[in-house]
């Protein structure tokens, strides 16, 4: 496994390398520049040359190139064009947001679709399945941006339930200028004993997190659903029914521990896609992490902001994948890693 390991990690080199070369490519090929952005449209062409050669954007392209890779290789992502702002420090100030708002989600996603995957299964052919089954396919089919909008329009608009955007209430400045202890204000919240930011922080974060768990719920859902239809008709489920075990049972006992394997699996990949990919959902409800602050940076060609961000959540994506690998080698010692 340590081999394994070892090897997956050299294999991410080659692949970061590429995602921040297809990445750098595609930021040059979109129009529009960004000292022109800075300085509006009504600056100088002297003024905008001058910000170009300062942000070494005259530079050819493989120069700029090899230029970011050597500063990465220092530790050092860039500076970002717009804030002055290292990115590596935006980007850990950012990130518990993201993290706390994916954790979310998962924790609805994932007792919720391994419920529901159990019941479809347990009521199979009938049309409790049927439906379950269309539940998890409207999950997945359902855009994100817009389930978000019509849960902001029902509980928020409709009938003023919950807050539309933000992490926690602008009025509650004495927890928000608090030292952060982990960056989760759900948690922070509970540390510094101030129930009324807990509440507030919970109420900002229910819907963000509905509309983010629809995807992960459905996948879940139907995977536990087809590895439980797998699993019940191995020879071990028969004989627990020979010896007159309970439906029930067999279900809960002997089924669903195997059956949630690659459920495991699935959830893994699923909370790595999350942290990674959550702009539609941060975007919608104005939530302060990740994937706001790369659609901002995109909108003003923030190109270091963009390059060093994407690397980090490709770094994060690998990280978690490989993680996944050996949790599934763990629960499953008969499964070979290659």
């Amino acid at each position: 496994m340590i081999r394994y390991a070892f090897s997956r990690l050299l294999w991410a080199i080659p692949t970061l390398l590429a995602l921040s070369l297809l990445v750098f490519l595609l930021l040059h090929l979109t129009p529009g520049d960004p000292a022109q952005l800075l300085l509006g449209e009504r600056a100088s062409k002297e003024a905008v040359e001058k910000l170009r050669r300062e942000l070494g954007l005259d530079q050819p392209l493989h120069i700029q190139y090899v230029r970011f890779l050597l500063r990465v290789l220092q530790g050092d992502l860039g500076t970002s064009i717009t804030s002055g702002e290292p990115v590596l420090q935006e980007f850990l100030s950012r990130f518990p947001a993201t993290v706390e708002l994916s954790l979310a989600a998962m924790l609805i996603a994932l007792p919720l679709g391994i419920l529901l995957g159990t019941f479809a299964a347990s009521k199979r052919h009938t049309l409790w399945d049927t439906g379950c089954v269309f539940i998890s396919l409207a999950g997945v089919s359902i855009p994100v941006f817009w389930l978000g909008l019509l849960l902001i329009y029902l509980f928020s608009v409709t009938l003023g339930w919950l807050p539309t955007s933000g992490r926690i209430s602008i009025f509650l400045v004495e927890f928000t200028l608090k030292e952060p202890i982990t960056g989760l204000y759900l948690v922070d919240s509970l540390l510094y004993g101030d129930l009324l930011a807990f509440r507030s922080a919970l109420r900002h974060l229910v819907l963000p997190a509905l509309a983010l768990s629809t995807i992960p719920l459905a996948i879940i859902a139907r995977i536990t659903r087809a590895s439980l239809l797998e699993i019940l008709e191995e020879d071990y489920i028969k004989v627990a029914y020979a010896k007159g075990c309970s439906p029930s049972r067999v279900m809960f006992l002997h089924a669903l521990p195997n059956a949630l394997i690659p459920v495991t699996t699935v959830t893994g990949l699923m909370l790595g896609t999350l942290l990674a990919g959550a702009v539609l959902t941060e975007t919608t409800f104005s939530w302060p992490g990740i994937g706001k602050w790369l659609v901002k940076a995109v909108e003003q060609r923030d190109y270091p902001v963009i390059q060093g961000g994407t690397l980090l959540l490709g770094g994060l994506y690998i990280a978690l994948n490989l993680a996944v690998d050996l949790t599934y080698r763990w629960l499953n010692p008969q499964v070979e890693l290659s």
